[in-house]
């Protein structure tokens, strides 16, 4: 079975809610990753909500750094964490969440996050983001997929340094289209899915071939990476 993963940035469902939840529909995830979930007034509904819309249950789903992990039924969490990233004054504050799934009866470890638009904090919480990750892996002796709105290029620092340890899946095994923002004209790829290196991936970019371009234009800011990965053995 290919385990499909989904990294979104739904900027707090301010544009089409029910255009979101057609998107996650389309695509059949297994996992989504969210970035920019609702995490001011009515947040925990909002999220229910859109969790319900489209088949799945919360792993991790914490208001700090408005990240959440959803999974579609069926598959056991067997840890969930959230972990808050150094504090930088006078910028949103960022967040790592984690959860380990049972996939297949092997542990796999997802991770979601949302870097900054400040360089140097970028820079710094990509080192924490990835320090935290891969201890978390080793810890749980489970291979894992980050999944994130990493707010540069892959020309960039932040994106280089997760690359230099992690599998890029859309540059590895590229499918759909590559450009994540913005949404109704991308120019840029500052949206991945990251593997680390036993998983093997089948494809990974924004599924155009799955998804209407008008409801990936009116969704969100930002359009989706799926990746396929096969699962742990």
């Amino acid at each position: 079975m290919t385990l499909r993963v989904l990294s979104y940035n739904v900027r707090a469902l301010r544009d089409d809610p029910a255009a979101v939840r057609r998107v996650i529909a389309a695509c059949r995830p297994d996992v989504v990753c969210l970035q920019e979930a609702p995490r001011f007034l009515g947040w925990r509904r909002r999220r229910r909500a859109l969790a319900r819309g489209c088949g799945l249950v919360p792993a991790v789903n914490r208001r700090p750094g408005g990240l959440a992990v959803l999974h579609r039924p069926g598959i056991r969490v067997l840890h969930a964490e959230h972990r808050l990233l150094r504090r930088h004054p006078r910028l949103h504050r960022r967040a790592l969440s984690l959860a380990v799934l049972d996939v297949g009866g092997r542990p796999l470890l997802v991770g979601c996050t949302h870097l900054d638009l400040d360089d140097r904090a970028r820079q710094q919480h990509a080192a924490e983001v990835l320090a935290l990750f891969t201890a978390a892996a080793a810890r749980h002796s489970a291979p894992g997929v980050l999944a994130g709105d990493i707010n540069c290029t892959p020309q960039g620092p932040a994106w280089r340094l997760l690359a230099a340890e992690l599998c890029d899946t859309g540059a590895a095994r590229p499918r759909g289209e590559p450009l994540t923002f913005p949404a109704r004209h991308p120019r840029a790829r500052i949206d991945g899915v990251f593997a680390t290196r036993g998983l093997t991936v089948t494809g990974a970019g924004v599924p155009v071939g799955l998804v209407p371009a008008a409801d990936l234009a009116a969704a969100s800011d930002h359009r989706p990476v799926l990746a396929e990965i096969d699962p742990p053995r």
